[in-house]
């Protein structure tokens, strides 16, 4: 019903930058929260970065300074700018957003969903 889908991943030089997408479609009445997290080999899912519906930012520790986040409600996108990226950065990204649905009877429903993952791959 709702499906998020990711582009912009790829293979990338260490000091490189790519910008991530994420758009969200379907049977949508709104979207709240939107973010991306990573999954590196051998670790857990961890966040990147969120952003709220009015435009607030939170940023985890390692791309502070180097990331943004950013947001296109009219068309329920939301994007990662990552610059100066290492080969720790190597990794699955995925988006995640908070999606309300009007559901049968008229009922909303809010339910977070998750993308299928792009892959960033930092290397020489």
């Amino acid at each position: 019903q709702v499906q998020l889908m990711e582009s912009g991943g790829g293979l990338v030089q260490p000091g490189g930058s790519l910008r991530l997408s994420c758009a969200a479609s379907g049977s949508i009445f709104g979207v709240n929260a939107m973010g991306w997290y990573r999954q590196i080999p051998g670790k857990q899912r961890e966040l990147v970065a969120l952003i709220s519906r009015g435009g607030t930012t939170t940023y985890a520790d390692f791309v502070k300074g180097r990331s943004a986040i950013s947001r296109d409600n009219a068309k329920n996108t939301v994007y990662l700018q990552m610059d100066s990226l290492k080969p720790e950065d190597t990794g699955v990204y995925y988006c995640n957003a908070d999606v309300s649905t009007i559901g049968t009877a008229g009922r909303m429903n809010l339910r977070n969903y998750w993308g299928q993952g792009t892959q960033v791959t930092v290397s020489s």
